[in-house]
C-alpha cells in the first residue's frame, strides 16, 4: 500500500505555516523523514495520523481517503508521539492487555497469544511483571511500539523516537523498528542523519513544511561523487574559508585543526582532496538551499 500526499497545507492561528503545499509519496518498508528542530515533522505526522486537519490537499493510503474516513486509517495506524502518554502503575503486561481491549480485541486468549508476541518482538518479555512507569527510556520506547503492534498496523508512524536516548538504548530500538517494519509503511521521523542512514530504505528532506528532496539514501549520496572536498585548516581560518568555499561542515582533530567539507562540481583548489559523499552532505546542502533539490 502506498500513502500519497497531495499539496498538503496546514498554518496554525499564529501565523506559522507549519506545512507549505507538501507533496509525497511513500511506499512499503522504511521512510526516513529528516529535518530540523520545528521543519513541520509533527505537524505532518499529526495530520497523516489523523490527529489534525488541514487547511488543504488530500491524504490517500492505498485506497482509503484520510482526511475523508478517519476511522478507516485508525483501524490500520500505529503510532509512537514523540512524548507517550503517562503512565499508571500497572505492569507491561497489564497496560498491553488493557490496550487490546480498548483496541477492540475481546479474547482473553487471543489478547494473551498476542501480547505475548509484542513483548517478545520488542525484547521486554522478561521485563512484562515491571511497572512501565519504572522503565528506562528506551524500554519506554519499546514498550510504546509493542503497544502499536496490538492492532496489526499497516501504516506506522514513529515521531523522534530516538531522541534523548543513550547509545545502547538508541540501537536497541532501531533494531526493534527495523524488524516490524519489514511488511508495512513506516515513517520514521528525526533530526538525526545517522538514524536515516542506518534505518532507511528510502527518505526525504523537510525544512520549512516543503519537501527540499526526496530520494534513496545511496542514490542521494551518489548524486554527490566527486563534488566533496575536504581540508585541513587552522580553527581561526574557517570564518575566512566560509566566506570563499560552500562549506558544509567542520570537525576539530586531536591537535585543535579543522577538517572542513566543501560542496563544489569542482576541485576548489590544489588543497583539497576529494572525499565519499555522507548523507550528512546531502542534508547540509539541502539546508544550505532550502528550496527543492534536483537530481545534482
Amino acid at each position: 500500500m502506498k500513502l500519497v500526499i497531495k499539496d498538503l497545507t496546514k498554518t496554525y492561528k499564529n501565523g506559522v505555516k507549519a506545512i507549505d503545499h507538501l507533496n509525497l509519496e511513500i511506499g512499503t518498508g522504511m521512510f526516513g523523514l529528516l529535518g530540523p528542530n520545528g521543519a513541520g515533522k509533527s505537524s505532518l505526522m499529526r495530520t497523516i495520523a489523523t490527529l489534525q486537519k488541514p487547511d488543504s490537499g488530500t491524504i490517500t493510503f492505498g485506497d482509503i481517503n484520510v482526511l475523508e474516513d478517519n476511522m478507516a486509517l485508525r483501524k490500520i495506524l500505529g503510532y509512537l508521539p514523540q512524548s507517550f502518554g503517562v503512565y499508571p502503575k500497572m505492569s507491561a503486561e497489564a497496560l498491553l492487555d488493557y490496550f487490546a481491549t480498548l483496541k477492540g480485541i475481546h479474547s482473553k486468549t487471543e489478547r494473551q497469544a498476542l501480547i505475548k508476541e509484542v513483548l517478545e518482538i520488542t525484547n521486554l518479555y522478561e521485563m512484562r511483571k515491571k511497572y512501565v512507569a519504572g522503565y528506562s527510556g528506551g524500554m519506554k520506547q519499546r514498550f510504546g511500539i509493542a503497544q502499536l503492534l496490538l492492532n496489526n498496523p499497516k501504516l506506522i508512524i514513529v515521531d523522534e523516537p530516538t531522541a534523548g536516548l543513550d547509545p545502547a538504548e538508541r540501537h536497541r530500538f532501531l533494531n526493534v523498528l527495523r524488524e516490524v517494519g519489514t511488511n508495512c509503511t513506516v515513517i520514521f521521523s528525526t533530526h538525526i542523519v545517522e538514524d536515516v542512514k542506518e534505518l532507511c530504505n528510502d527518505m526525504a528532506i523537510l525544512n520549512g513544511g516543503r519537501i527540499l528532496k526526496q530520494a534513496t539514501p545511496t542514490q542521494a549520496r551518489l548524486e554527490l561523487k566527486n563534488r566533496i572536498w575536504t581540508k585541513t585548516i587552522d580553527r581561526d581560518d574557517l570564518e575566512a574559508h566560509e566566506a570563499q568555499f560552500n562549506v558544509l561542515s567542520s570537525n576539530y582533530n586531536e591537535d585543535n585543526s579543522l577538517n572542513i567539507r566543501v560542496f563544489n562540481a569542482v576541485q576548489p583548489s590544489a588543497e583539497f582532496i576529494a572525499v565519499e559523499p555522507q548523507l550528512d552532505d546531502v542534508y547540509f546542502i539541502a539546508l544550505k538551499t532550502d528550496e527543492p533539490v534536483a537530481a545534482l
